[in-house]
């Protein structure tokens, strides 16, 4: 896919926004009783699931324990009918773990786990349906779930995948757009205090355009922010309505 083809002249995408434009973003809160925190989110097509256990003693070999801080164990891992390729994805294949690890880093920076020493959290986030910003669509859906369990965060961590096209940047790409062999990058922000939280970068890209694109960044993730934070509030409203009923 050509460049022209991902951006018109009039500045519209494949997908009808404009290059700043966010996807649309629904979200709920607490959809699994079992677990201690959970989160359902959609950003345009992609679809994910976060859950999450714990605080809770360590589980497997004691080596891992920190006295002075939690331990957080991340799983990411992809449904067989998540993409248009019908095949099987092991938990254990190179891409699950690569953004298992992203994910421990990226919930390392946010999560106060001075708070809770020698314990473990663990996060497990599924995507249902994959149509691009994979790994930005987990972190935010992570978010919302460590924050139904009630784990105290330094600041809600939000993520975002941007790409540069014809001199322009692209906030929250699609998968028509990740695939067009655009240059991009996903960046996770604590966006209270501009703290990054991880920076990913899969292709080359001209240092020229990279504070650009890392500014682009921080202001999808501010916007990502703002939604999120307006789904824990109608949480929060609706969980008051129904303690008072």
């Amino acid at each position: 896919m050509a460049g022209l083809e991902l951006l018109s002249d009039q500045g519209y995408r494949v997908d009808g926004r404009k290059a700043s434009e966010l996807r649309k973003v629904q979200a709920r809160m607490g959809v699994f009783v079992q677990a201690d925190g959970s989160a359902y989110i959609e950003q345009g097509n992609t679809k994910a699931l976060a859950v999450v256990y714990g605080p809770h003693e360590m589980r497997g070999s004691r080596s891992r324990t920190r006295h002075d801080r939690a331990v957080i164990n991340c799983q990411y891992s992809m449904a067989t009918f998540s993409t248009a390729e019908r095949k099987r994805r092991p938990h254990g294949d190179r891409k699950s773990t690569e953004m298992s690890l992203h994910l421990k880093q990226t919930f390392e920076a946010a999560v106060m786990t001075q708070l809770y020493p020698r314990s473990q959290i663990d996060i497990y986030v599924k995507i249902l349906q994959s149509d691009g910003g994979n790994y930005s669509v987990c972190v935010n859906a992570a978010t919302l779930a460590v924050i139904d369990a009630g784990i105290p965060m330094r600041d809600y961590v939000c993520a975002c995948t941007v790409g540069f096209v014809d001199e322009t940047p692209l906030s929250d790409l699609c998968y028509a757009e990740e695939s067009g062999g655009v240059s991009s990058l996903a960046l996770a922000l604590l966006p209270r205090g501009g703290q990054i939280a991880l920076l990913q970068m899969d292709a080359r890209l001209h240092q020229d355009h990279l504070e650009a694109l890392i500014e682009a960044a921080m202001t999808a993730c501010k916007g990502v922010s703002k939604v999120l934070d307006e789904v824990v509030r109608q949480h929060l409203q609706e969980i008051s309505l129904l303690s008072r009923d």
